[in-house]
Parts: C-alpha cells; structure tokens; sequence
C-alpha cells in the first residue's frame, strides 16, 4: 500500500504549516486558550480562506471532496501546533452533514454551503452523562415528527459545543432502551435549551447541552441511524488519531532537541546511551502509531463496516498507548521543566492525554476490535 502524500497534499500541508508557524505560535495560542472566548475569529476566517472548511465538504456544495487521508495531512499540522479553534468539531459535523445529504436531506446541503465557507460552527454530541464509552447508551429522547420534533435530555462533554451554531444530536425515538436511535439538527438559539460552556484541561472549550423540549429536525433516514451516528464516531476518532500524530512528532523533535541543550557532568544529555534508548523507543512508538493510522485512513472509505471499525479501533489503541508512553517519556526527559506550562511539551502531553480519552480509550477499542465479526481466536 502507497502511503506517499500527492502533491497537492504536500503543498496544501505546507502552506498550513506556514501559516501555524508565522501566525500561531506558541505565545499567541496561549492568549486565545486564556481569552473569554477560548477561539479566535480571525484565525477562523484564515482557515476557511486557506481552504480548511470546504476541503471535506462535497464539490455538490462548493467544497473540494476531501477524503481522509487529505484531512489526515491537516489534522497533523493542527496536532503539531496545538490548534485550539473548532476544527475538528466541525469536521465531524461536516461529516454527518454529508452522510446526511446522501440520505435526501435537504437542510445537510444547505449547511454543508454554509460550513464550507466558514459561516457555521458545528458540533457533535458524542457523550451523555454516566455513559463513558457506549455511543449507545442514549436517554435523549426525541418527540413528535415531522416539523414537530423536539428534544428532551443532557450531553455532556460536547467539544466547542458553545460555539457551535448547529448541533447533531442522536437520540431515542421513544422512551425504552431498544428504541430507534435517529440523528437530529439542532440549533444553538432553538428554544428550551441549557448551554454550560467550560475550559478543559488540554486548554480546548467543551460545553454541557440541556435539551428540554428543544425543537430539532431529523437528518438521518428511517432505520439508518444507529448505523450513520457508529461511522460519524469513526471518522471523529480517525481524525483524533491524525491530530494525535502531529503532536507526538513534535514531543519527539522537542525531546531531542531538549537533550542536547541540557547539560550534565560537562556534556549534553544527548550523548547518554540510556536516553537515547528511550528517545529511540519514543520514535518506534510514533511509527508504528502513524502506520496504523494511516492504513485507518485508506479503510474509512470501505463499503463494510467491520473492516473500517477494525482499522479505526486498531489505530486508536495504538495512538493511544503511543499518547501515553511518548508523553511520560518527553516529560521525564525534560525533567522538572516538562510539567511547567511556560513550554509547549506539557500541553502536548495534556492533548494527548485528553485524544487518547475521547470516543474510547484503548482498552475500550481493545475490547470492540476483539468483538467485531472478523476476528478470531484459535483455541489451542
């Protein structure tokens, strides 16, 4: 399988990364992540006059009809520079917007315009309270039909859902457990709706919704729900794992860099073998999580869903224990100054710690990879 980034990927990946490097830099990230806000507008607009916003949505809409692997190449570079604007909220969204569309929904293409141009934040609500990783284990309810649908129920943990102009809301048709599950539409000025905005510990927004008769629109066809609400949490996972890459690339290059600054008994600490071991073990771990995810990135597209939630799943356990192992490493090898936010590499670590905890950790996707149909065990 050719992993090698066309040209266009190459080029798009470098004008990004000037673009980060010029003008978000450390110092400025942490202004913004400090701001009443926590996002900035103007680096917004940069992005989607960059291409950002419309590089997944469908050319049907105005967008370019980027594949995974093209925003593979964009969630590392916003991974390496710690990005904390909601792109990847609205990636996702753009994501169920499109699976949306592709089911007859005529709102999903007017908001999939929108989105593309950078004039809709949108967010996913992934998480409800007490559910920790089941993307089934819903009690928001959904009422009514047609044009009189509404809401009634709490997700918790929705990344930059405050700054959200629209939600995707999945929820139960009815009241019991084996009820339907159905994606909704909701927006953020819709009536009877509680909105918590709070800072998390990697310095990204996320936000606690209340829906308590909230008027939504269905997106998703009769009876597919389940199924589209399962891939939408793929391709968020996938792009997790993309960012993941970027930033431990960066704990890596700032590590070695670190070590040969640093100085003891007269020498650089680069020059001991024990560390560099573990710089070595650092980068055998980042390899073998970037391969993973790229293979995750070229079995998205599959027509059968276990092989994408095998890819998927594989790929985040291994980011994850890469997360882990990296982080602690970097952090150790920095000594004291490593767990101090006047440098990048404690919020690296933060990030990562805060990816490999979201839609499932690796013991979770451990687990789902081991119950899917495919595989299997001999019994010896």
């Amino acid at each position: 399988m050719d992993f090698t980034f066309s040209d266009e990927q190459l080029q798009f990946r470098d004008a990004l990364r000037r673009y980060l490097d010029k003008e978000y830099a450390f110092d400025a990230r942490q202004k913004i992540v400090a701001s009443a806000a926590g996002v900035d507008a103007n680096h917004w607009r940069a992005f989607a006059e960059l291409g950002l916003l419309a590089l997944p949505v469908p050319e049907a809409q105005g967008g370019f009809d980027g594949g995974a692997v093209d925003m593979l190449v964009v969630l590392q570079e916003l991974g390496r520079a710690l990005v904390v604007e909601p792109l990847w909220a609205t990636a996702v969204g753009i994501e169920a917007l499109r699976l949306g569309a592709q089911q007859g929904s005529t709102l999903s293409r007017e908001l999939l315009e929108r989105a593309g141009c950078g004039d809709l934040h949108l967010a996913v609500a992934f998480n409800e309270p007490d559910a920790r990783y089941d993307l089934f284990d819903l009690h928001t309810t959904a009422s009514g039909d047609g044009d009189r649908i509404t809401l009634a129920g709490t997700k918790s943990m929705v990344r930059h859902g405050a700054q959200a102009d629209c939600w995707i809301v999945p929820a139960r048709t009815g009241g019991d457990a084996g009820d339907e599950i159905a994606l909704f539409i909701v927006a953020n000025d819709a009536a009877n709706v509680r909105i918590t905005d709070y800072r998390t510990i990697d310095g990204q927004r996320a936000a606690t919704l209340v829906f308590d008769g909230t008027p939504a629109t269905r997106l998703d066809g009769r009876g597919t729900g389940a199924a589209t609400f399962e891939q939408i949490a793929d391709y968020a996972t996938f792009l997790l794992c993309a960012e993941a890459l970027g930033a431990l690339d960066a704990l890596n290059r700032a590590t070695v860099e670190y070590t040969k600054q640093r100085q003891q008994f007269g020498v650089p600490i680069a020059r001991f073998q024990v560390l560099q071991h573990r710089m070595v073990d650092m980068l055998i771990h980042t390899e073998q999580a970037r391969s993973i995810t790229y293979l995750a990135a070229a079995r998205y597209a599959s027509d059968d869903a276990v092989t994408r939630a095998q890819a998927i799943s594989a790929a985040k356990a291994r980011v994850g224990q890469a997360a882990r192992f990296v982080g602690q490493q970097a952090v150790q090898l920095h000594g004291g100054m490593g767990v101090t936010n006047e440098l990048p590499v404690a919020h690296w670590f933060k990030r990562l710690s805060i990816i490999e905890t979201t839609l499932g950790d690796v013991d979770h996707h451990v687990a789902r990879f081991a119950a899917l149909p495919a595989f299997s065990v001999t019994e010896v």
